[in-house]
C-alpha cells in the first residue's frame, strides 16, 4: 500500500540524496505553513485512487512553485483566492485558499476585498459564491476579529466627484493604457467607458482595505486564469508596474497560474508579459 502524502514520503522519494524527495519535503513544509499543521491530511482522499497525485500536487505545486522567492506568502495566497473566484469552478479549493491566506497572515479584509474586486473581473455572480465560501471560512473561526466595512462616503458624492475621483485611480493604475481603452469605446459605447471609470475605479479601487499592487496582482492573477481576456492582462500588467509591482512580481504571478489554470493559460500570460515588458523597455517607462 503507498504511504499517504500527508504521513510520509512514497519509498521512492525518501532517499536523502534523491532531488524528488528534496522537492516532496520543502513543498510539505511549505504546504504544512499554509495549511496549518492538520492541512496535509486533505490529500490523503488521493491515497486509495491517485497517490501520484497527491505527491505531484506537494512536489510541483509547493515544492517547485511556491518555494520560489519571487512572491511572499500571502501574496500567494491572495492571487489564488482571486484566481479561484474568478474561475467559479473550484469552491473546495478556494475554501482551502481562504483558510490558507487567514493563516499566513492576510488579514479578513483583505480576503473579502480581493473577492470583491473580482466583481470587475469575472462579473458578480464569481464574487457573490466567492463571497459565500469566505463567509463560511470565517464563520468557522470564531476568534477572528472581523467587522464588515460599510462606506457610506459614496451617498454624499454627487456623480461628478465619483467619476474624478475615478478617473484619478484610473490614471495612477492604468495611464496610456487604459486611456487607449476608453478611446476605442468612444465611438459605439461611452457608457461603458463611464462604467469602467466610475465603478471599477472610483466605487472597487479607491476602496482603502487592499493597495493598489495587490489590487493589481490580483488582477493579472485573474485575468491570466480566465484566459480570454489578453488584451486586458495586457494593461493590468502595466498597470501593476505603474503601481509599484516588480517585473519579477509580475513572472511568478503568471507561473504560479500554472498550478490552478494550467499550463495553456501561464503560457498565454507569460505571452502577454513579454510584449509588455518590451513595450516598456522600447519606450522608456518605469518598470523594473
Amino acid at each position: 500500500m503507498t504511504a499517504s502524502p500527508s504521513s510520509s514520503p512514497s519509498p521512492s522519494a525518501s532517499s536523502s540524496s534523491s532531488p524528488s524527495a528534496d522537492r516532496y519535503a520543502r513543498g510539505l513544509s511549505l504546504l504544512r505553513e499554509v495549511a496549518g499543521p492538520g492541512g496535509p491530511a486533505v490529500l490523503d482522499a488521493l491515497d486509495g485512487i491517485a497517490p501520484d497525485l497527491a505527491r505531484l500536487t506537494v512536489e510541483f505545486g509547493y515544492g517547485d512553485v511556491y518555494a520560489r522567492p519571487g512572491l511572499t506568502l500571502a501574496q500567494r495566497q491572495l492571487i489564488n483566492v482571486a484566481a479561484l473566484t474568478a474561475l467559479g469552478t473550484a469552491a473546495p479549493q478556494l475554501r482551502f485558499h481562504i483558510d490558507g491566506a487567514l493563516n499566513v497572515g492576510v488579514a479578513p479584509a483583505e480576503i473579502v476585498e480581493t473577492v470583491l474586486h473580482m466583481a470587475v473581473y469575472a462579473g458578480f455572480p464569481a464574487a457573490l459564491n466567492g463571497m459565500a465560501v469566505a463567509k463560511a471560512a470565517f464563520a468557522a473561526r470564531p476568534e477572528l476579529d472581523f467587522t464588515p466595512a460599510r462606506s457610506g462616503a459614496d451617498a454624499a458624492q454627487t456623480l461628478g466627484e465619483r467619476h474624478e475621483r475615478g478617473l484619478a485611480v484610473f490614471d495612477r493604475v492604468d495611464r496610456e493604457a487604459g486611456e487607449r481603452v476608453v478611446a476605442s469605446l468612444a465611438d459605439i459605447a461611452p457608457v461603458l467607458a463611464d462604467h469602467i471609470v466610475d465603478f471599477a475605479f472610483a466605487d472597487v479601487y479607491a476602496r482603502p482595505a487592499l493597495d493598489l499592487k495587490s489590487r493589481e496582482l490580483a488582477t493579472v492573477a485573474a485575468c491570466t486564469a480566465l484566459g480570454t481576456a489578453h488584451p486586458q492582462l495586457r494593461v493590468h500588467l502595466h498597470g501593476l508596474l505603474n503601481v509599484g509591482g516588480t517585473r519579477e512580481e509580475a513572472i511568478e504571478t503568471i507561473v504560479q497560474m500554472a498550478v490552478y489554470a494550467g499550463f495553456p493559460a501561464a503560457l498565454n500570460g507569460i505571452a502577454a508579459a513579454r510584449e509588455v515588458f518590451a513595450d516598456r523597455d522600447a519606450t522608456g517607462r518605469a518598470g523594473a
